[in-house]
């Protein structure tokens, strides 16, 4: 899809480039023109063909623009042709761009279970994750969506009674299917895992509240109570 820019009041104003965007920084959405922070938007730049590019991370070189991250603003942006009037000059928009910026979420938080998973911070196996339910370190439990709907009663009920005893915020996160945790994990046959607080915790938390904000257009509040701002910059965001 080729869009033309065309003189509008409502187009985005490119940023200074990525390095430009600190961590808590509010931007306009091209779209709405209503300002939010950056956690709550997609950055969008031109790669070298004049296509426009998501920068899930925020670290492309360029210019870009701010879309509120969720598929419906992508896909009436596409609709709209805002990104030829924030960019102010002819582009190419793929047709399917929300759903590569999805696959572009989905990755992301996978890349950052997977370096959760090296640092011993998420075991596995329902002998395990039971276990993990008493430490005060858990900061989520991890269920298959695809996997045994007993088995994830079962470690809910125990989360429920340890609760009881000690009470913390636990996530509830069941976003991904068997074979993607088996891939992230480097393990066979992954249902349920837990997650504890170390490298690269935090920044799957955060990951997943934005991939599930940009699928619904709401956080879930399980996930949302140990999820950070996925910030513009630091190693804790990214």
């Amino acid at each position: 899809m080729l869009a033309t820019a065309h003189n509008s009041g409502q187009g985005g104003e490119l940023d200074r480039g990525a390095i430009s965007v600190a961590a808590g920084t509010e931007r306009a959405c091209a779209l709405t023109r209503e300002p939010k922070p950056v956690s709550e938007m997609i950055r969008f730049v031109l790669g070298p063909a004049g296509e426009v590019v998501a920068d899930v991370k925020r670290k492309l070189p360029g210019r870009g623009i701010w879309i509120t991250a969720s598929r419906t603003a992508i896909e009436e942006a596409v609709k709209r042709h805002v990104f030829a009037r924030g960019f102010k000059r002819e582009v190419r928009v793929a047709g399917d761009l929300a759903a590569q910026v999805e696959r572009l979420l989905h990755r992301a938080a996978l890349d950052a279970l997977a370096i959760a998973a090296k640092a011993g911070a998420v075991p596995s196996g329902f002998a395990k994750v039971e276990a993990a339910l008493g430490r005060d370190d858990i900061l989520a439990l991890i269920h298959a969506c695809d996997g045994s709907a007993e088995g994830k009663r079962k470690l809910d009920a125990a989360s429920h009674r340890n609760n009881d005893v000690k009470p913390r915020e636990i996530a509830v996160i069941d976003t991904f299917t068997g074979g993607q945790l088996d891939l992230a994990l480097n393990r066979p046959n992954v249902v349920h895992a837990a997650l504890l607080a170390g490298p690269g915790a935090a920044t799957f938390l955060a990951r997943v509240m934005r991939l599930e904000r940009f699928r619904t257009g709401n956080s879930p509040y399980a996930v949302s109570a140990h999820a950070p701002t996925d910030g513009a910059r630091g190693k804790s965001s990214e």
